[in-house]
């Protein structure tokens, strides 16, 4: 073990930091880039469905904490807003003219998604009393492998998309990461997302808005009008005080609950690269179970209180790549920061005021890290691409999930069901490799010789 006393920084001979010596200051600097980075994503769906941004920092935050309780304080996962409901809520609750929030129909769209919810609960017990074993035979490396790849590359169009707002200062953001991380010394190295932001931030302002350069200029408009203290829940916009029709709720549930299909994949998806990130089994401890159970009571809470569904975050994995500090009580200071500003809208203007540019920079690398865990899943999982059932399942589920786009959508009686392409790519590989002969994955096995090799 390599030591430094100046730093109280341990350094195991993977690389891997001993976030116990790191002491509570630095600590709380992680939490810190822990929460940007889940930031202008989590916003970002509040801004295309018309829900509260406030509201939905608050309960990213305590759904954080909800999972965490229910993980057993053991998985660095944080809970930020899900981009799949985005059809449920368009469908539901559509944006009005002028882009106007649909303040009426938005809690019955809260509902649908609550509902949804629910169903993690029940896949939750199914595990729990059919056995881990049993249920991990559908989710095999050769299936979870190219699903985490297909994660990280199917968020990479809207990293280039931020960045073609303003290469300069895009490349700025992330040729900043990159130098902290792999030049940086001690506390400069592990939070290269932080200073990152910092960086980009601070030269957008002195180019644009001291310099005079119009195309970096920070927009500091809704920062000047924003209070300082305000309370992050308008019981109106509330399932409790905005629901008052029972066929628009039946429509909503209807409509919405079936997304719960992809979602979940999705979970299991992130799980899995959480676990290849850090180098342990949390599918087994605490297990599956809990941790769907845990995103499944928090989508629920965040839902019920006018919220978006919650999600386990990639941004965040990212950012667990990139420090390898994985102590889940980083994740928990991230919670805490969310909790507290949320009832500062003025903190959340001055987010939201960070060039988007600066946001595609920094998810560049994040996204990219995504799939590179998703590569490592199976080069270590030594799947077998020589023969035919393996490439055939790997090239289905990344050819659907990043060329069907929007995804697939169908009618069941009088509603469109929407599946997203992660979705129908998760789907199509569970289903080839259950059909495919030649099925030889065990995951207690595998677990197993993975321990004996450590």
């Amino acid at each position: 073990m390599a030591k430094s006393k100046k730093e109280k920084i341990v350094v195991g001979t993977d690389g891997i930091y001993d976030a116990r010596q790191l002491g509570t200051g630095k600590m709380i600097v992680l939490g810190f880039q822990h929460m940007f980075a889940m930031f202008g994503a989590t916003v970002t769906v509040p801004l295309l469905t018309g829900l509260d941004i406030s509201t939905t920092l608050l309960m990213a935050g305590l759904g954080t904490l909800l999972f965490h309780v229910f993980t057993k304080f053991k998985v660095p996962a944080f809970l930020g807003s899900s981009f799949a409901f985005l059809g449920g809520y368009a469908a539901i609750a559509p944006m009005l003219d002028g882009n106007t929030p649909n303040k009426e129909m938005l809690p019955y769209a809260c509902l649908g998604v609550a509902c949804a919810g629910l169903l993690y609960l029940v896949l939750a017990a199914l595990i729990k009393i059919i056995g881990i074993n049993k249920v991990m035979k559908l989710f095999p490396p050769v299936v979870t492998g190219p699903i985490i790849i297909a994660i990280g590359l199917g968020l990479a169009p809207s990293a280039v998309s931020n960045c073609s707002n303003n290469w300069w200062l895009a490349i700025i953001a992330l040729a900043l990461v990159i130098i902290f991380n792999i030049f940086g010394k001690g506390m400069a190295k592990i939070i290269p997302i932080l200073l990152g932001i910092i960086g980009s931030y601070a030269v957008a302002v002195i180019v644009g808005n001291v310099c005079g350069v119009e195309s970096f200029a920070v927009d500091f408009t809704g920062v000047k009008e924003a209070a300082w203290i305000g309370f992050p829940i308008e019981w109106s916009s509330t399932v409790f005080g905005g629901v008052h029709d029972a066929s628009k709720a039946v429509t909503a549930i209807i409509a919405i609950m079936p997304i719960a299909l992809a979602t979940m994949m999705e979970h299991i998806g992130d799980i899995s690269a959480i676990s290849a990130t850090c180098g342990k089994n949390y599918i087994n401890d605490p297990g599956l179970h809990r941790s769907l159970a845990g995103d499944g009571c928090a989508t629920i809470l965040a839902s019920l209180f006018g919220g978006p569904a919650n999600t386990t975050y990639g941004e965040n994995t990212g950012v667990l790549a990139l420090s390898k500090v994985y102590d889940p009580r980083v994740i928990r200071i991230a919670a805490y920061f969310a909790i507290l500003f949320s009832f500062c809208p003025k903190f959340a203007a001055v987010i939201e005021s960070i060039p988007v540019a600066i946001v595609g920079g920094i998810s560049f690398v994040l996204y990219g890290m995504i799939s590179s865990v998703g590569v490592r899943n199976v080069v270590e999982a030594k799947v077998d691409f020589s023969k035919s059932r393996n490439t055939i399942i790997a090239a289905v589920i990344l050819v659907c999930a990043l060329g069907l786009g929007s995804g697939i959508t169908f009618a069941i009686g009088q509603f469109n069901i929407t599946l997203s392409a992660l979705a129908v790519a998760a789907l199509a590989g569970i289903i080839l490799n259950a059909i495919f002969p030649g099925k030889d994955y065990d995951f207690e096995k595998a677990e197993k010789e993975k321990a004996e090799q450590k």
